[in-house]
């Protein structure tokens, strides 16, 4: 039994740059690390495509983070923003706060969690023993300056999905259970897949993602085999199969970080913004979300391609990804959404 969990926690994750194919996928996890403030990624598809193993792969690709030793909600040591309370109170007082590294969270949702199992709740045990009221984290704690996934997001309950939303959008989670009122820190990236056939989510619910990328099943059968040979590699040295993904790996992760680092620095020209939300107008776009969002995926490209100025085919790169779910929805349209926002963008842009 001891073995079996030693295992589990060393259980070795598929490198994300041996990933074949779905680059729509890659790019969209890609610039959501980048910049968490985009808003995450919804993620459709056909069953089987690797929906989840990529999403493990990113995470287990980025480097270790710095949190404040024994908190529930891994808060950062030195950013004010990013602290729990206590935490926030000890740093103001200086007094000395313990420091340890950890890998970026990667929490999964299941689909029966309650709202209690997300948010978090009184500890029932500690009540009963002591007699004080204590905050038991959920999920949404634990998630913190990680990653959140959602599996078959189309299917989880609809309040849940607005808790979830919520806490994405404001960066904390409020709970008021029992008399006790807790705020504390929620800045993750929200990552929901599912499969279309299974049901829809409310338009607007999915107005909420910040990114949408649809993947299909690989038709070509000589990249079909690719794909089965890697995963039989893996699965028969998983140790020998990631040394020798090791430089592809370490190439990716310096980009990331170093676009983290340029971010705040890398400018978009008013023009562009001006073009930006002329697609999102003549594409009829509720809401402002698309133009926000559109905005800040251009930046965050631009840095991943190591630049301080966003192009337009930066833009061109990302705005399918940022606009394809906030189309209004016409059954008797025969071109896809995809489609219909790229050739508006060539029509504004060109």
């Amino acid at each position: 039994m001891i073995l079996d969990n030693v295992e589990n926690l060393v259980r070795p994750v598929f490198p994300f740059t041996a990933i074949v194919g779905q680059e729509e996928m890659k790019l969209a996890l890609i610039l959501n690390v980048i910049d968490p403030s985009i808003g995450g990624v919804m993620i459709m598809g056909d069953r089987g495509t690797g929906k989840s193993t990529t999403i493990r792969a990113i995470a287990d690709l980025l480097p270790e983070i710095p949190i404040v030793a024994d908190d529930p909600f891994n808060s950062h040591p030195s950013n004010l923003e990013l602290m729990s309370e206590e935490t926030k109170q000890n740093f103001i007082k200086n007094i000395s706060i313990a420091t340890k590294y950890i890998k970026v969270p990667m929490i999964d949702l299941p689909l029966g969690a309650t709202e209690d199992r997300l948010c978090g709740t009184i500890d029932i045990e500690k009540a009963l023993k002591d007699g004080v009221k204590t905050f038991e984290p959920g999920l949404l704690a634990k998630a913190n300056r990680g990653i959140l996934y959602v599996d078959e997001v189309n299917l989880l309950d609809d309040h849940l999905v607005d808790l979830l939303l919520d806490s994405a959008a404001s960066g904390w989670n409020t709970v008021e259970r029992e008399g006790i009122s807790i705020r504390h820190p929620a800045r993750f990236v929200l990552v929901g897949s599912g499969n279309p056939e299974e049901g829809e989510l409310r338009p607007q619910l999915l107005d909420r993602f910040g990114m949408h990328a649809e993947i299909r099943t690989v038709k070509d059968p000589s990249l079909r085999v690719q794909i089965v040979e890697q995963r039989s590699q893996f699965d028969k040295n998983a140790q020998e199969y990631l040394s020798e993904s090791l430089t592809n790996q370490e190439e990716l992760k310096t980009a990331i970080l170093n676009a983290q680092n340029i971010l705040p620095d890398v400018e978009l020209d008013y023009d562009f913004k001006v073009k930006i939300s002329q697609v999102c107008s003549q594409l009829d776009v509720d809401g402002l979300r698309g133009d926000i969002v559109t905005n800040r995926a251009a930046k965050a490209f631009a840095a991943y391609e190591n630049r301080s100025n966003v192009t337009q085919s930066d833009i061109e790169k990302v705005i399918t990804l940022c606009l394809r779910h906030r189309l209004r929805k016409d059954p008797l349209e025969t071109i896809d959404s995809g489609d219909k926002v790229s050739k508006v963008f060539k029509e504004v842009f060109n």
